[in-house]
């Protein structure tokens, strides 16, 4: 299957600002482009990409007095295959975890584990299975927390979620990642493009979206509290250890978001025969 996806953002400001963004896909994704993938910038400034330590494209840059928007417009092929669960194995002791993941046990910036480590053990403690106990947590997750953009706030914690039991995607992952950590399963936090392709769709504006992913018997799988349900066309941009290593942008700076436009959605082959953005197909509200 093919998803046309891309981005339209708009940043104001008084003053040149530093700007760090995650907005490219991963590069794990880039034989699966079937059209270039670039940042375009609405202004003339130089553009810098690095990979970090999460394997992450990072684009360094400066919006410039005035403000700048940020755009992409691109089509990939997706092989149209819903999340894999887990195997249905026992917790790998921590001894027997590969180094490379032993990070991921450990708590972060938004992934408190010293507070979730007691409540964590009491409800999935019993479980065996280690995809027993990742689908009670999503399963508890995706009910303990009430989705709504109007609770958005980005500087809530797993602990702030698991207390106040409201938020968005983010926090769902969050929370779920923290107390997967808790069971001595490896979690990472991961961001991307997630249409309603496969599903209903909702009448809402788009939005990028947050999902993690658990290392069970030697590999990773991917779950999504929010949904709690195994999705199709995720298009992964960032992963880390939660929304720190993985923020859409950051700015150094004195800057304010005026423009937030995100669009992802299944295309046939005739339009990937004809993409060439003409201004009929460039990104609208």
């Amino acid at each position: 299957m093919l998803i046309r996806a891309g981005f339209d953002i708009e940043f104001a400001t008084d003053t040149p600002s530093a700007m760090l963004a995650l907005l490219n896909i991963h590069p794990s994704r880039n034989r699966d482009l079937r059209t270039p993938h670039r940042i375009e910038t609405s202004r003339e400034v130089p553009t810098y990409d690095y990979v970090d330590d999460f394997g992450n494209l990072c684009t360094r840059l400066t919006v410039p007095a005035g403000g700048l928007s940020l755009h992409a417009d691109f089509i990939i092929e997706d092989s149209g295959f819903v999340d894999r669960r887990a195997p249905d194995v026992p917790v790998t002791p921590v001894d027997e975890l590969p180094e490379n993941v032993l990070g991921f046990l450990l708590g972060s910036r938004y992934c408190e584990t010293q507070h979730l480590m007691q409540a964590a053990w009491g409800m999935f403690g019993h479980i065996q299975s280690a995809r027993g106990r990742v689908e009670a947590i999503v399963d508890f997750v995706h009910n303990h927390i009430t989705f709504g953009y109007q609770f958005a706030r980005g500087d809530r914690t797993a602990w702030n979620g698991y207390q106040e039991r409201v938020g968005v995607c983010r926090d769902f992952a969050h929370l779920a990642v923290t107390l997967c950590r808790c069971m001595n399963i490896p979690a990472r936090y991961c961001t991307g493009y997630l249409g309603d392709i496969g599903v209903p769709v909702v009448d809402a504006p788009m939005d990028f979206s947050a999902w993690f992913d658990v290392f069970v018997g030697g590999d990773w799988y991917t779950y999504d509290a929010r949904h709690n349900q195994p999705r199709i066309g995720r298009i992964l941009m960032a992963r880390g250890r939660d929304a720190t290593d993985t923020a859409l942008t950051t700015v150094f700076g004195p800057a304010w978001l005026k423009r937030f436009e995100v669009t992802t959605y299944e295309v046939s082959a005739d339009e990937l025969a004809r993409f060439g953005r003409p201004p009929e197909l460039r990104l609208a509200a």
